[in-house]
């Protein structure tokens, strides 16, 4: 081996050696650590850890109604969100166009994206209020009072009340990566696309979304996982009420480890969370693939 080739190969070992040590002191052995917990009834406070198996996943899948109801939250969220996407990547190709001031419209767009969260959900709480609240206050303006409601202590309605609030917030940041997905497309393409003859919904069908099948896929991969890991807006606004009417997975996680001081059904929980992503963004991206292929 030469004197060069040597040198390329210490050169990748010293750059890669740091963040490799970082993966495994901050992933991967958090991650066994988790998994031991899991199989343990520890309360998080306790030096012994009693090993009880896989108890813990038993009692989660069978025996817990209030994760079942967590999770079909967790659904709406991951349902809702996936309707938008269409119209997300609608929005993208008109700012995408020539438009006056799309730079201003391209800022308000993400504007939400990068607010503060916990400023986001109170003012939300503010917006839904009963009493006073601005939603209420229009209804009422345009003599819809009987449209009024509870937003966030009815449980037929406020996981749709919270969904609104997560669309609001992250829509744009989908629709700034659809547009750097179309601003991609050589433009000459769509040119040519047009003096050919194409409509605007053969140009849709057969040119952009082809072309940015990519962004598309990290978009439904972030929105399952957002959608299975969606804490602050539920938390902040309605702590899950009422009772786990508004709970997520995370969240009654979340309060499984801290509330109950049972750590081991919430390590159990968080190795499921982690095996549920693995497992949908597997099928997703078979899906996609043969969808693609299609």
């Amino acid at each position: 081996m030469n004197t060069l080739a040597v040198q390329k190969r210490i050169f990748i070992v010293c750059f890669l050696f740091i963040p490799v040590i970082l993966l495994l002191m901050f992933v991967v052995y958090p991650a066994i650590q988790l998994f031991i917990n899991s199989l343990t009834s520890w309360d998080g406070i306790s030096a012994a850890k009693e090993f009880i198996g896989f108890k813990n996943y038993k009692e989660m899948i069978f025996n817990s109604g209030d994760v079942w109801i967590s999770l079909k939250n967790n659904g709406i969220y991951f349902l809702v969100h996936l309707l938008f996407i269409p119209l997300e990547l609608m929005i993208a190709i008109i700012l995408d166009s020539r438009i006056k001031a799309k730079g201003f419209f391209k800022t308000i767009t993400f504007l939400p994206y990068v607010v503060n969260g916990v400023a986001i959900a109170y003012a939300f709480s503010f917006f839904y209020s009963p009493y006073n609240g601005a939603l209420n206050e229009m209804l009422k303006a345009v003599g819809l009072e009987w449209a009024q409601q509870n937003w966030l202590s009815n449980e037929k309605i406020v996981n749709f009340s919270l969904v609104v609030i997560s669309l609001w917030r992250f829509s744009g940041f989908h629709v700034v990566l659809f547009l750097a997905g179309l601003q991609s497309i050589p433009k000459d393409i769509l040119e040519a696309a047009v003096i050919d003859g194409a409509n605007a919904s053969q140009k849709y069908a057969k040119i952009i979304v082809p072309s940015i099948a990519l962004v598309i896929d990290f978009v439904l991969f972030q929105n399952m996982r957002g959608a299975l890991q969606v804490f602050d807006i539920p938390f902040l606004v309605t702590q899950g009420g009422p009772g786990y009417a508004s709970s997520t997975f995370t969240l009654y996680t979340i309060d499984t480890a801290f509330s109950y001081n049972n750590f081991g059904m919430a390590s159990s929980m968080g190795v499921t969370l982690l095996i549920m992503i693995i497992i949908l963004s597997w099928i997703q991206k078979g899906l996609f693939k043969k969808v693609g292929r299609g």
